[in-house]
């Protein structure tokens, strides 16, 4: 297999990488910068590659940024901060971007006769996510058999996994990450306070994983 793995920098596309990449894929790493407020995470994108080994390109969508405006990934809209809520977690969605980057990671694909596409979506996503959901991804794996006469595959491994059972198994294929950049803040540290930075630690607390994370606030209780 010949796969193109969608890598934010975070840790689940960090585990889908070396995952892939254990199961002895020619692998290629894509990321995009949309014009993020935590584009940091294209930094650690990269270090993630070369410790991996991994080609690594960044697609530069950010002409479409005012077309993917109202989140609080894109715009000047406070990031939630605390355990994810519906109505909060709605904040951080930004319009069809798993779309956009599915497409762009096909087009490469396709171009560089590779047979397939992964990214990292997982059960904790599905409530809110409607492009993490499995009538997205089914209608996405449809789409990619169609869009060429060269036919992608689309992969979604994680999508019965929680992100502490991703935590696990990032620990079992030794991925870095001490690397990985989650915060949706965007400040050198992670947070500790938005939602993103709250499910990291729990994920890496009930894995029983050592988190390397330095936060900028230590010691938050965790629910068990």
């Amino acid at each position: 297999m010949k796969t193109i793995v969608i890598l934010s920098g975070g840790m689940d596309s960090a585990t889908l990488l070396y995952a892939v990449k254990s199961r002895g894929d020619a692998v290629k790493a894509l990321s995009v910068d949309y014009g993020q407020r935590h584009v940091r995470e294209l930094l650690a994108a990269s270090r993630i590659c070369e410790e991996a080994g991994v080609e690594h390109r960044v697609a530069d969508l950010t002409a479409l940024r005012p077309f993917m405006s109202g989140s609080s990934q894109t715009d000047d809209v406070p990031v939630p901060e605390g355990h994810y809520t519906e109505e909060s977690m709605k904040a951080t969605v930004v319009p069809n971007r798993n779309m956009l980057l599915l497409a762009t990671a096909a087009a490469w694909a396709i171009s560089s006769k590779f047979n397939c596409v992964a990214y990292g979506a997982h059960a904790g996503d599905h409530a809110i996510y409607p492009d993490c959901r499995e009538s997205f991804i089914a209608t996405m794996r449809e789409a990619f058999l169609n869009c060429d006469w060269h036919p992608i595959k689309l992969e979604a491994p994680f999508t019965g996994m929680s992100k502490a059972d991703i935590a696990k198994l990032g620990g079992q294929l030794g991925v870095p990450f001490a690397l990985t950049y989650s915060c949706y803040a965007g400040r050198e540290k992670h947070c500790g306070r938005c939602g993103t930075c709250v499910e990291r630690r729990e994920a890496f607390q009930l894995s029983g994983v050592p988190d390397p994370t330095a936060y900028e606030i230590e010691n938050v209780p965790v629910s068990m």
